[in-house]
């Protein structure tokens, strides 16, 4: 069983596009969005959801009303302004106090200095994850609240999940739409992959990114390969692209063509592959021939 992950250096570079026309060329693999923050590859591959779990990234404190002395104890210690005077004014003496659940970090003070134990320490529900079936085969995928962090141990459960089903239903690849960036999720992403597969476009910004995201890559000793999509945008910095690349020691596996049917077969929920026979499409084809081979 092998582990392609494919991410960006930043958003809008194709990715998700790609990695839902790699889910129609594939044969016998499960797939995972480990895009968590923003998740968008159940847009175009419509799963049917069979199993439904929260996700808890973290604990958080709560006040219990009843128990509460109004001493204000909590309320003196806390760092983030999370704990808060019931009603208005600022007399205690008959009055309770509460937990913003946005504000608090579960940093545990308040729980461990009240005097009079009114104050649980809870997981708290950050999200939820999804187990199922695709018209290509099945997927594990995620939600992950407003405002909500722990992206990174949510990616490494959907991770878990996607292997555990290759297992089972004896798959040989799990494709994984990774996080742009180069952040926690990004690290959660691609540790332990057998390939990684960086989307990147000729922009000065993609360039910059694209940098930050193969030092990324590269500090975890992953075999890496580099895919310049809307390649003709700008020749120059495309030429410039792969020949820093290569000098990486990153092969160019495949160069694509701007094309509105990206945009399209959004809109029509249908991969690129689905939605038109044309050129690009036979780019795509082109790229995930070398992505397999690379994957041995």
């Amino acid at each position: 069983m092998k582990e392609l992950v494919v991410i960006s250096g930043k958003g809008g570079t194709g990715k998700t596009s790609i990695v839902a026309s790699f889910a129609s060329l594939a044969k016998n693999a499960v797939f995972a969005d480990c895009d968590v923050d923003a998740a968008d590859l159940h847009l175009v591959l419509e799963p049917k959801i069979k199993q439904k779990s929260n996700f808890s990234g973290g604990k958080r404190a709560v006040i219990i009303a009843e128990k509460c002395s109004g001493c204000g104890k909590c309320q003196e210690l806390c760092r983030f302004d999370a704990i808060h005077l019931n009603g208005e004014g600022n007399d205690v003496a008959d009055k309770t106090f509460t937990v913003d659940p946005i504000a608090c970090e579960g940093c545990k003070v308040c729980v461990e200095f009240c005097p009079v134990d009114a104050i649980e320490f809870n997981d708290s529900i950050n999200g939820q994850w999804f187990i199922s079936d695709t018209r290509f085969g099945p997927m594990v995928h995620a939600k992950l609240g407003i405002a909500e962090e722990n992206s990174g141990k949510l990616v490494t459960l959907i991770r878990k999940e996607a292997k555990r089903i290759a297992v089972e239903e004896e798959k040989k690849l799990i494709i994984v739409d990774g996080s742009p960036g180069i952040g926690c999720p990004v690290i959660a992403s691609i540790t332990g992959a057998d390939l990684v597969l960086i989307i990147t476009e000729p922009t000065l910004s993609g360039k910059h990114d694209l940098d930050r995201v193969a030092d990324l890559a590269a500090s975890f000793g992953i075999p890496t390969l580099l895919c310049i999509n809307k390649s003709d945008l700008n020749q120059e910095i495309t030429a410039q692209v792969a020949e820093e690349a290569g000098d990486r020691g990153i092969k160019l596996a495949g160069k694509i063509r701007y094309d509105k049917a990206f945009t399209m077969a959004q809109i029509m929920k249908a991969t690129v592959i689905e939605y038109t026979g044309g050129w690009v499409s036979e780019e795509i084809k082109a790229l995930w021939r070398n992505v397999i081979y690379a994957l041995g």
